[in-house]
């Protein structure tokens, strides 16, 4: 349970990766193609506001991977358990803000990889 914990992890950092790269490289492009619920003349005025978000998926990313390299176990897990929580509640907003599948692409493997983080340390 502890390496399907880990890779729970480094699937959604990777998600987090992916996500800064669409929104401070590529929302112009391929970011049309990927949030279909903005019209498409608002891609080149929200540049800057997509970059913006883009960056701090990338430090949910960070913080993700940091906890992977932490060697102490319990410290690993508080801070697995802090950027998932982060990308949980981020995702829940998100899906009642924005759009609702932001729920199941972002919080639902967060609160996933949560779960199973938690109970991989107890058993």
């Amino acid at each position: 349970m502890h390496i399907l914990s880990k890779i729970l992890i480094v699937f959604v950092a990777i998600e987090h990766v992916y996500i800064l790269w669409l929104e401070m490289f590529a929302w112009t492009t391929r970011g049309r193609k990927v949030f279909k619920s903005i019209p498409s003349h608002l891609f080149e005025p929200t540049k800057t506001f997509a970059a913006n978000q883009g960056l701090y998926n990338g430090f949910l990313a960070a913080g993700l991977i940091w906890s992977l390299c932490i060697t102490n176990i319990e410290w690993s897990n508080y801070v697995a358990y802090f950027f998932l929580g982060c990308v949980s509640i981020a995702g829940i907003y998100g899906a009642i803000t924005a759009q609702k599948s932001i729920f199941y692409v972002q919080a639902l493997p967060a609160l996933i990889a949560l779960v199973i983080t938690y109970f991989a340390d107890r058993f």
